[in-house]
């Protein structure tokens, strides 16, 4: 007769916040701030640091309150981007993955959200009025803004991204092709540094936060909690 107590009970499965919900809200945020301060400018988007020196000058002196919003919201973007590579990391580990993947997703995460949030409170610094009658200030903390927004964001993003995929390659836990995407847009993201020598790589930028978005979304409904065998 087999006694209850030698019978081994099974772990239960921790899955933590759902990846696509935190994906979605990371989403959601960032681009409910670009929309809502370009709405409160009056149509005018946020400035270029490319552009004309007046016309970037006027736009923070003008519209102080779109800016500090837009600042604010950023800022919350990187809150559940955080929980997502921490989540992602964890889940990874949890199906047994044993390489790099796990950790250098974790730490691109991390990176991106802290570069975000860093840009985010720049942003909002920029809506304060009493900065703007130093307009080299004013300028060094859009540049500033720009870069950890930018690039800061954006590469550490693509390991993110990359973190995920490869593992979710090798070990079948997503699609080929959701996988084959992830890295091609990781590799947009890291191709995007140019942009810190050439101005025309800028536009790296946008095709790689983006199409980034699209896929975290996808991937945190497609990465399972569980596997049957470990075998990574």
């Amino acid at each position: 007769m087999t006694s209850p107590a030698t019978t081994a009970p099974r772990r239960r499965t921790q899955g933590g916040p759902h990846l696509g919900a935190l994906a979605i809200v990371f989403a959601a945020l960032f681009l409910l701030g670009l929309v809502l301060s370009t709405i409160l400018a009056g149509g005018k988007p946020y400035p270029s640091p490319f552009g004309d020196e007046a016309g970037i000058l006027a736009y923070f002196r003008d519209n102080p309150d779109p800016v500090r919003i837009g600042g604010a919201l950023q800022f919350a973007a990187a809150i559940p981007l955080a929980i997502y590579a921490a989540t992602a990391s964890a889940r990874l580990h949890q199906l047994g993955i044993r390489v790099p993947g796990a950790t250098i997703a974790l730490a691109g995460g991390l990176l991106a959200s802290g570069f975000l949030a860093l840009s985010g409170l720049v942003g909002w610094v920029l809506g304060r009025p009493e900065l703007h009658a130093e307009p080299a200030l004013v300028r060094a903390l859009q540049l500033l803004n720009f870069a950890a927004g930018g690039v800061g964001h954006i590469v550490p993003l693509g390991l993110l991204l990359a973190g995920i995929a490869v593992p979710g390659l090798l070990a079948r836990l997503l699609p080929a092709w959701l996988a084959w995407a992830g890295l091609v847009i990781a590799g947009v993201a890291e191709l995007s540094t140019f942009a810190l020598l050439v101005d025309g790589a800028a536009y790296l930028l946008p095709v790689a936060r983006f199409t980034a978005f699209v896929w975290l979304i996808i991937a945190g409904f497609r990465l399972p909690r569980q596997r049957a065998r470990s075998e990574v």
